[in-house]
This record gives C-alpha cells, structure tokens and sequence, in this order.
C-alpha cells in the first residue's frame, strides 16, 4: 500500500526548524524595534556647570561680589 503525504525522507522537520527560525526572527525584530524607540527617549539631566554653581552661591549671599569675581578669575571665566 502506498503511503500519501508522508513519504519517510525525514525532510519535514526542515520545514519545521525552518518556520520556528521565521518566528524567532520576528521576535528578535519586534525587540530590537521597541529597544531603539525607546534608546532615545532617556536622557540624563545636564548638569550645572560651575559657573552656575558660583551663581547661585552668590545669588543666595553664600559669598560676596569680591569672591564672586576671584572665583570666576579662578574658573577662567
């Protein structure tokens, strides 16, 4: 009696492993996808330089117009 559909080549799993890597390759790019939508998103927060920060020492009266202006010397500004 001959046997239809199943030959007994063992080629089928081919197609097997063949679809199940088709699958994982839409998996991987769905990820990779959301991963670099998202890479640009996050950022840190700048920090203040240091003049900034001698601002607002002075701003606050932490120090005088005079070590205001050596400090800003000092920094090259």
């Amino acid at each position: 009696m001959m046997g239809y559909g199943f030959d007994g080549s063992g080629v089928g799993w081919i197609w097997m492993l063949g679809g199940l890597l088709v699958m994982v390759g839409f998996v991987v790019l769905i990820v990779w996808a959301i991963g670099a939508a998202n890479r640009g998103t996050t950022r840190e927060p700048e920090r203040p330089t240091a003049l900034d920060i001698l601002r607002e020492r002075y701003a606050r009266g932490e120090i005088t117009q005079q070590d205001f202006e050596q400090a800003k010397k000092t920094l090259g500004y």
